[in-house]
């Protein structure tokens, strides 16, 4: 992987990653309008710590709070109704449902659910989904309302974003207003939620990187870097923008970006698999209905 494209990518990562409208879903689609390899699971892991290190230092104040007021609560009996202490708890329990899914289906994230059509596909109905939940539930709860089932019930949506064109914002945030938390109180905690699954995965992605991997080590540590600086100021305006607007910007946008592609692969300009062989450093180009193999640039 070129420098450039570790660029482009990690602006894409840091552009797409808190919106709901699938970061790891347009890091293979901008791949495949490229005609660039696809990066791999492996570089979207690692790339995404960027983004949660973003969320670490804009959440701050959260974050420390949780952690120091969990830590005592477990030798200071008193401390444990308080809701830093039990947010501690939520974000535990929230973040099984993905790291055992993930651990499970593994192959399946690095390999059959990159195929563009069903990224096409998630990106549609989760964006319709998104709009009539975000239109139609009533947004009452704060996040001092959230309980453990309901904090399992975000983990079990944000365990769906490991589906490309998913979106783990998108479906954790759709989860929590169907137990009718308002839209910032559930974007919050998507993100606080977020940050024990990227930051696991990341670092156990590492080992995957160089090698045979398309993506080298420095092309990584490239596109993780920009991806953190993009991400901050983006999960800034995200935070502003949803505290007084709707969702619907980004349900539309899912829905126009999926209907293209299915409609680019219904006509053979992409193929489902558009891109490369990460594994190989092959590139896929489709000429005259077939199919050829062709070294990839690194």
């Amino acid at each position: 992987m070129s420098i450039i494209e570790a660029i482009v990518l990690g602006l894409v990562q840091g552009l797409t990653e808190f919106l709901p409208i699938s970061s790891s879903g347009h890091l293979r689609i901008v791949a495949a309008f490229s005609g660039w390899p696809d990066p791999g699971a492996a570089f979207t892991a690692v790339s995404q710590i960027g983004t949660e290190l973003a969320v670490l230092i804009y959440f701050r104040k959260d974050v420390w709070n949780i952690i120091s007021t969990w830590c005592r609560s477990l030798v200071v009996k008193e401390l444990r109704r308080d809701i830093n202490a039990r947010m501690g708890w939520y974000v535990i329990l929230g973040s099984l449902p993905i790291a055992i899914a993930g651990l499970l289906f593994e192959e399946q994230i690095a390999e059959p659910f990159r195929d563009l059509r069903l990224i096409a596909l998630t990106l549609i109905v989760f964006g319709v989904l998104l709009g009539i939940v975000d239109r139609y539930s009533r947004k009452h709860r704060e996040l001092t309302d959230l309980t453990a089932q309901r904090g399992v019930v975000f983990g079990l949506f944000q365990m769906l974003a490991l589906v490309p064109g998913v979106s783990r914002s998108g479906a954790t945030v759709t989860g929590g207003m169907l137990l009718g938390f308002k839209r910032e109180a559930a974007a919050r905690y998507a993100f606080l939620l977020a940050m024990p699954a990227v930051f696991a995965s990341g670092v156990y992605k590492l080992k995957d990187i160089g090698g045979d991997e398309y993506a080298g080590v420095g092309a990584t540590i490239v596109g993780t870097v920009v991806a953190f600086v993009v991400g901050y100021a983006v999960i800034a305006w995200f935070m502003r923008f949803i505290s007084t607007n709707s969702f619907m910007p980004f349900v539309y946008y899912r829905i126009v970006l999926g209907v293209l592609i299915l409609t680019l692969v219904s006509f053979g300009v992409l193929t489902p698999e558009s891109g490369a062989d990460a594994s190989s450093g092959e590139v896929t180009v489709q000429e005259q209905g077939t199919e050829t193999a062709v070294p990839a640039d690194s």
